[in-house]
């Protein structure tokens, strides 16, 4: 089975509670040898609440791992002696980016085949002085990784995204052919990692009806049809631009692979109102496989008992199942 480290996500937030709700589930168990980065003096707590039959075995390296039934494996980072529940803080953002460069660490060493992230506090990060948006940007610069894009995958959807974190108004002039490019190669990447054979890559349009022919914007002509010609010559098997109110029903039903979206919302809309409970984020381009669930911190609901970990699940199924 596949070694995966999973990162504890903010301590005020459900991640503690996720993580141990999914690593204590025979769907998982089943799946990968699971180790948690993150603090002890917070799981215990986590363990007390929800499953004190558990016991936690801290160890300082993946080669330590001996897994056994009844018991979770974490490293400890040491950053949390107490902390705050159910809002962002400074300490709890600091603490959650040390997570991250530790797994990622561990990644490129080599030492497990994947990351699995719980959720993150953009606030929690900026209060602690970092400005990335999220964990998608902060991996690909903790890896130098250039070329890289946001995958999002629920139910029979799977769709990726060309901008990511940025306002609604800056969306056009990010668009470009270049990026339109780059994002329909790691669909076609992201395919190969789940395991595709010709995969069918569509894309969508910006405007509604895809401009309708230049008279509701023209950004398809510019930008979005050139790209798709280019890949095609490339030898992707790509289509488009679509009406983006017509392509994710295409998608749901089985007609096309992947849907390459403009803009954050435009893919994750229909992505999670048919899976909202078990989305899977999937960061494409990186050296290793990294998944996380699809939502946030859940300020409040966290700590409370009632977090679902259907998506944590996904993730880290998802994880054991990619290749690089």
């Amino acid at each position: 089975m596949k070694k995966l480290v999973m990162t504890m996500g903010d301590p005020g937030g459900v991640g503690p509670e996720i993580v141990l709700k999914a690593l204590t589930s025979a769907e998982v168990r089943k799946n990968c040898i699971p180790i948690i980065i993150g603090d002890a003096y917070v799981m215990k707590e986590a363990i007390e609440l929800f499953n004190p039959s558990i016991k936690l075995k801290i160890i300082k390296s993946p080669e330590e791992s001996r897994p056994a039934e009844g018991s979770l494996e974490l490293i400890d980072m040491g950053m949390i002696k107490e902390f705050v529940k159910n809002r962002p803080t400074a300490g709890t953002g600091g603490a959650c980016v040390n997570y991250i460069k530790k797994a990622v660490a561990i990644a490129l060493s080599k030492q497990v085949d994947g990351i699995v992230t719980a959720p993150v506090s953009k606030e929690a990060l900026k209060m602690a002085g970092f400005k990335w948006p999220g964990h998608t940007e902060m991996l690909a610069q903790l890896t130098r990784t250039k070329d890289y894009a946001m995958m999002l995958v629920g139910g029979p959807l799977r769709v990726i995204l060309v901008t990511i974190h940025t306002a609604l108004k800056n969306v056009p002039e990010l668009i470009t052919k270049q990026r339109i490019m780059k994002t329909i190669r790691m669909a076609k990447k992201a395919c190969d990692m789940l395991g595709i054979r010709k995969p069918r890559i569509a894309v969508a349009g910006l405007n509604p009806h895809a401009g309708e022919a230049g008279i509701l914007g023209d950004e398809e002509r510019k930008k979005i049809l050139p790209a798709v010609k280019d890949a095609m010559k490339d030898g992707i098997s790509v289509s488009g631009p679509y009406p983006p109110d017509t392509i994710f029903h295409k998608a749901y039903n089985g007609d096309v692979d992947i849907v390459v979206c403009m803009y954050h919302d435009q893919g994750l809309i229909p992505l999670k109102m048919i899976a909202f409970d078990h989305g899977v984020n999937v960061t494409v381009g990186l050296p290793f496989v990294r998944t996380s669930p699809d939502h946030g911190t859940a300020y409040d609901i966290a700590w409370k008992g009632v977090a679902n970990p259907s998506s944590m699940i996904e993730a880290i199924k998802m994880a054991a199942a990619l290749r690089i």
